[in-house]
């Protein structure tokens, strides 16, 4: 089974292949991270890195047993108790419930390693998978939003009673 891996340096180099890998899959549905993220990949890196470690955000990767990266499942913008989910799985792991899964697994990391009381989200009205997955995982809707010029929906979900 997939595990939810917290950022590493190490993590580089199947990072960028997973980005690489799916950077069409995920430009169908969300913005492009453009030619310049993957040119500088290393050194935006370490600035994840940098960022996590001052707990303004939690980057994680959902692996393998081959050690291969078939997702990403992040928490940014931490403040007062809250931050945004952002989430994305590799084409050739998508419809088996794996996004389910680590969404589901983030949400209890948020509650008891980070001590965060809520999460917010939000995805584009044609994302049907990503409005299905945070549906099943307990966000409910709380707004409309853009998203890149897209109409879209906003989401919270409590992580703590």
């Amino acid at each position: 089974m997939p595990e939810l891996e917290l950022l590493r340096p190490d993590h580089a180099p199947a990072l960028l292949a997973f980005e690489r890998e799916n950077r069409a899959y995920f430009a169908a549905s969300i913005p492009d991270r453009g030619d310049d993220y993957f040119h500088r990949f290393d050194e935006r890196h370490r600035a994840l890195l940098a960022e996590q470690e001052e707990g303004l955000c939690y980057f994680h990767l959902l692996v393998g047993t081959e050690g291969e990266v078939l997702g990403r499942v992040n928490l940014v913008d931490v403040a007062d108790g809250c931050a945004e989910l952002g989430y994305r799985i590799a084409e050739r792991a998508a419809g088996r419930g794996l996004a389910t899964g680590a969404v589901r697994a983030m949400c209890d990391l948020a509650a008891d390693s980070y001590g965060l009381t809520a999460l917010r989200a939000a995805t584009t009205l044609d994302n049907a998978a990503s409005r299905t997955v945070l549906a099943r995982t307990g966000f409910t809707v709380v707004g409309e939003t853009e998203l890149d010029g897209r109409p879209g929906l906003s989401y919270r979900r409590d992580v703590r009673p």
